[in-house]
C-alpha cells in the first residue's frame, strides 16, 4: 500500500546519504560541537570503514548524543522531542510490535486522524518511516529523539522481561540455596539480555546528562534509582522490582566484586566506553534491609576541567592559592566538608606544577581521576598501607611535591610537617568549616604551635554552589530587607541586582546548570602567626586575617549572587548551615 504524504506532514528532503551528511556537517561547524580538524578525523574514519559521519562521530567520542539530535533537527527544520514528549501508554501498540521499534529505534508519540508522529533518532531513515506510514496507512511525522530519552520510552513502554523472569521468592531461595550455586543462578540472572541493557542504560544515563552519582536502592516493593546533579538528588524511573537482584549483581560482575557476598561492603572500579567516550565508575555497595545498596560514582575526565578559571573562586582566592602552590616548600592545605570540591582543587593545583623538573606523588583513598606524569597511589589499610606509613615511605623517593589526601591523624600531621622542613611542598585537605578553624583542628590534633606557624604556608577553604543557568536565570532588585540583613552595600554599589532560577530544558528544569567554588584563603602572615602562638581561637585568627585583606567565604559567595552567578539561596545553603 502506497501512503501520500501531505505537505502538513514533511519528510526530510530526499536526498543523497553523501549530500545530507555534508550538509549535516556544515550545521555541526556552525554549532561549534566540533571543530574543522576533528571532522576531518572523523570524515577519514568513515571512508575507511564505509560507516556514515555521524555514526563515526559518536563512536570516537568526538560529538554527544544530544549535540547531534540538536544538529539533526536544525537542519531538517524538525521538533526535538524531549523526554516529557513521549506517551504514559503505547501507541498503535496493535499494529508495530516491540521488536520492529527497537530495531529501528522510533517510538510512536501520538496518532489522530491527522496522521501519526514519531520520534526517531535517526531522521534519515527513510525506510521505517515509510514502513510505519504502511502498517498504520496514515502520514507519519516526524521528530528528532536523543537516543537516551528513546531507550528509556522503549523500556518503559514495551518491557520485555519475559526474556529473563524471576526467580520465584528470591528471598526464600537464598536461604536454602548453597552458596556457590546462588552465585550461579546470580550470574545467570545477571547475563541475561533485558538485565544488561538496563544497566547499561542506566549507566548511559548518567553520564549523558552528565550526573555525579547513580543511587540503586533496593526497598521492599521497589527499586528506587537517582541520580545527583549538581550535588542534588533526583529520582529516575524505577526499573522493575523484580529485577533489583539481577540488576545489582550485573553491577558486582562489571566492577569485579563478589557477587555471593552480600552481608559485607565491598567497594570496585568499572571501566567503560559509555556513546564513545572513556568513563570510570567507581562503585560501592552495602547491605541494607533489603538488599544491597549501590552507589556508582561517575569520573569523566572529559565533564571535569581542571582549570583555576572554570572552578569559580575570586581572582584574590585564586592569586594566594597559586602564590602558595609556587612556595618551594611548606604545607597548603584545602579545607571544607565531604563534596566541596577538595579534590578537584588539588588536582588543578598539581597539574599546574606538573613539570618535567617536579617529581609529583600523591596517596589518596580513593585515587579519583589518572594524571598523566604524576605517581599516585592508592591507600589501602587492610594491608597497613595508610597515608602515614606510604608518606614516610614516599620521603625516601626524594620527591619534589607531595599531595596527601587527607590529613586525619597527628602521626600522618608530624609526618607531612617533617617532609615540609626537610624541602617538601605538601598538599592536603581537613575536613573543617573554615580556613581559621583549621589552626585549631591542628592544635586539637596534637601539633605544635611553632610546627604549625614554620610549615603552614596558607589555608584554602571552600564550598560548592550551584551556578545559575545562564539561559533562563531571571533578574530582580535585591529588597532593601535584604540590602540590609546581607550587608550587601560594602559588596557592590547601587542598584543591588540578585537573580533567581526559573527552569528550561537546558538545566531540566531545576534552573541550575553546574557547580561553582566559592572560597576564602587564610595567609600566615605575621600577626596572624602571633595569635597562632598566643593560642587565640578561630574566631580572633579569622578577624585578624580580614583585616589584613581576607575575604570571607561567604562574602565571596554574596559577590557571586550579585554578579548573576548563584543565588543568596544557594551560598546560604551551602556556608550558614555549616555554622
Amino acid at each position: 500500500m502506497t501512503v501520500d504524504i501531505p505537505p502538513s506532514f514533511p519528510a526530510p528532503a530526499a536526498t543523497s546519504p553523501e549530500a545530507a551528511m555534508d550538509a549535516l556537517a556544515e550545521v555541526i561547524m556552525e554549532r561549534g560541537l566540533v571543530d574543522a580538524r576533528t571532522l576531518e578525523r572523523a570524515r577519514r574514519v568513515a571512508e575507511d570503514t564505509g560507516r556514515r559521519l555521524d555514526g563515526v562521530l559518536i563512536q570516537l567520542g568526538l560529538a554527544s548524543e544530544r549535540g547531534l539530535a540538536e544538529a539533526y533537527a536544525a537542519l531538517l527544520g524538525l521538533p526535538l522531542a524531549t523526554a516529557d514528549r513521549f506517551p504514559e501508554d503505547p501507541v498503535l501498540s496493535e499494529r508495530l510490535k516491540p521488536k520492529f521499534l527497537r530495531h529501528a529505534h522510533v517510538v510512536p508519540l501520538t496518532c489522530d486522524g491527522d496522521g501519526v508522529i514519531v520520534a526517531m533518532t535517526d531522521p534519515f531513515d527513510q525506510f521505517t518511516r515509510q514502513s510505519i506510514a504502511a502498517a498504520v496507512g496514515k502520514p507519519v511525522r516526524i521528530e528528532v529523539a536523543v537516543p537516551i530519552d528513546l531507550e528509556a520510552a522503549l523500556d518503559r513502554l514495551y518491557p520485555d522481561w519475559s526474556e529473563g523472569k524471576p526467580q520465584a521468592d528470591e528471598d526464600d531461595a537464598g536461604e536454602t540455596t548453597p552458596i556457590e550455586e546462588d552465585a550461579e543462578r546470580l550470574k545467570d540472572l545477571a547475563s541475561e539480555a533485558p538485565v544488561i541493557r538496563l544497566v547499561n542504560q542506566i549507566i548511559a544515563r548518567a553520564v549523558e546528562t552528565q550526573a555525579s552519582d547513580i543511587h540503586i536502592e533496593p526497598f521492599e516493593n521497589a527499586l528506587r534509582v537517582r541520580y545527583r546533579y549538581d550535588g542534588v538528588l533526583h529520582e529516575a524511573e524505577a526499573p522493575p522490582a523484580h529485577l533489583t537482584a539481577a540488576i545489582i549483581s550485573r553491577i558486582k560482575i562489571m566492577a569485579r566484586l563478589d557477587i555471593a557476598e552480600r552481608r559485607l561492603p565491598q567497594d570496585g572500579r568499572i571501566k567503560l566506553a559509555v556513546r564513545g567516550q572513556e568513563v570510570d565508575f567507581r562503585v560501592s555497595t552495602i547491605p541494607s534491609l533489603h538488599g544491597e545498596t549501590v552507589v556508582l560514582r561517575v569520573l569523566d575526565r572529559n565533564a571535569v576541567e581542571f582549570d583555576f578559571g572554570k572552578l569559580g573562586m575570586s581572582p584574590q582566592a585564586t592569586d594566594r592559592f597559586t602564590a602558595a602552590l609556587d612556595q618551594p616548600n611548606g604545607i597548603v592545605l584545602v579545607t571544607g566538608p565531604t563534596g566541596s570540591g577538595k579534590t578537584t582543587t588539588l588536582y588543578t593545583g598539581l597539574l599546574r606544577l606538573n613539570t618535567v623538573v617536579r617529581k609529583i606523588v600523591t596517596v589518596e583513598d580513593p585515587i579519583e581521576y589518572q594524571l598523566a606524569g604524576i605517581n599516585q597511589i592508592q591507600v589501602k589499610p587492610q594491608i597497613g598501607l595508610t597515608f602515614a606509613t606510604l608518606l614516610r615511605s614516599i620521603l625516601r623517593q626524594d620527591p619534589d611535591v607531595i599531595m596527601v589526601g587527607e590529613i586525619r591523624d597527628l602521626e600522618t600531621a608530624q609526618i607531612a610537617a617533617q617532609a615540609a622542613l626537610t624541602g617538601h611542598l605538601v598538599l592536603s585537605t581537613l575536613h573543617t568549616n573554615s580556613a581559621a578553624s583549621t589552626i585549631t583542628r591542628l592544635r586539637d590534633m596534637g601539633l605544635e604551635d611553632y610546627l604549625i606557624t614554620a610549615v603552614l604556608r596558607g589555608i584554602l577553604a571552600q564550598r560548592l554552589v550551584r551556578r545559575l543557568c545562564p539561559q533562563c536565570r531571571r533578574e530582580t532588585p535585591a529588597s532593601a530587607e535584604l540590602v540590609e540583613r546581607f550587608g550587601l552595600s560594602r559588596l557592590a554599589p547601587e542598584p543591588y541586582t540578585l537573580f533567581h532560577p526559573v527552569g528550561c530544558p537546558h538545566c531540566r528544569g531545576t534552573g541550575f546548570k553546574g557547580r561553582m567554588a566559592i572560597a576564602e584563603f587564610l595567609l600566615l602572615d605575621e600577626p596572624v602567626e602571633r595569635l597562632i602562638f598566643e593560642r587565640a581561637d578561630h574566631t580572633a585568627i579569622e578577624q585578624a586575617a580580614i583585616a589584613l585583606g581576607m575575604r570571607p567565604m561567604f562574602d565571596a559567595g554574596l559577590a557571586a549572587a550579585l554578579a548573576g552567578e548563584t543565588t543568596i539561596e544557594e551560598v546560604t545553603r551551602s556556608i550558614r548551615m555549616d555554622g
